[in-house]
């Protein structure tokens, strides 16, 4: 989905400030919500691409105010809402109207596939294919970045054989495909004020690419 959670290739956020020696956790509430917050996970039988989803619906005001364990605690309190443990009314109680199972806006994804492979799904691409990425915006959970749709590259590596996070996270089936590293002229993803030396690589599944070769722009057009 298009949400702020998205915002490789966005500028306007300030520099990246490192901590020297930083330690894992910063408070003792976030080293004990990790623990909790995977064991709450693992009795919904929630998938990590269904709880990235949770945390991708926090409103966006939300979400930029939020530290990371921060968003965890909303992404888990949207979970025990949306799977039946905990109401509405009961999340009104406790936490008023800032609880974040409340207000997370609701999960709209593809409609489930049927059926299971009998054997690994057959790479596409392999290692040197020039490809795109396709110009995909879908409503639910994606691992397509915004910043990469559209745009060319070539194949560097087969990871093999992965769940599809669009549908696992919508418990719309596995959907098990090659996942290929991609990597990408940042040129090509951020235009001429980057270095022409400078490469990006990123990891895609396949039903997230086509090949180059037959969506490249017509001779004598414009990219």
């Amino acid at each position: 989905m298009n949400g702020i959670h998205d915002i490789g290739g966005m500028d306007g956020f300030g520099p990246v400030i490192r901590e020297e020696n930083e330690p894992v956790f910063h408070a003792d509430w976030e080293r004990r919500i990790y623990p909790l917050s995977l064991l709450t996970l693992r009795q919904l039988g929630v998938s990590a691409d269904e709880f990235r989803h949770s945390i991708e619906r926090m409103p966006p005001a939300r979400y930029l105010t939020s530290s990371y364990y921060e968003r965890w605690i909303a992404a888990v309190e949207t979970l025990l809402l949306e799977h039946g443990v905990v109401t509405r009314e009961e999340f009104r109680a406790a936490l008023g109207d800032e609880g974040a199972g409340a207000i997370a806006k609701p999960a709209e994804g593809p409609p489930a596939t049927s059926g299971a492979r009998s054997k690994a799904p057959r790479a596409r691409f392999k290692r040197g294919d020039r490809v795109r990425a396709r110009n995909l915006n879908p409503p639910g959970h994606t691992r397509l970045p915004r910043y990469a749709r559209g745009k060319a590259g070539v194949v560097v590596r087969d990871w093999g054989v992965f769940v599809f996070p669009d549908t696992n996270a919508h418990q719309a089936g596995a959907r098990p495909q090659h996942c290929y590293a991609v990597e990408f002229d940042a040129r090509e993803l951020w235009g001429k004020p980057t270095s022409a030396k400078e490469r990006v690589s990123v990891d895609l599944w396949e039903d997230y690419l086509e090949s180059a070769a037959t969506t490249g722009p017509k001779k004598g057009g414009k990219r």
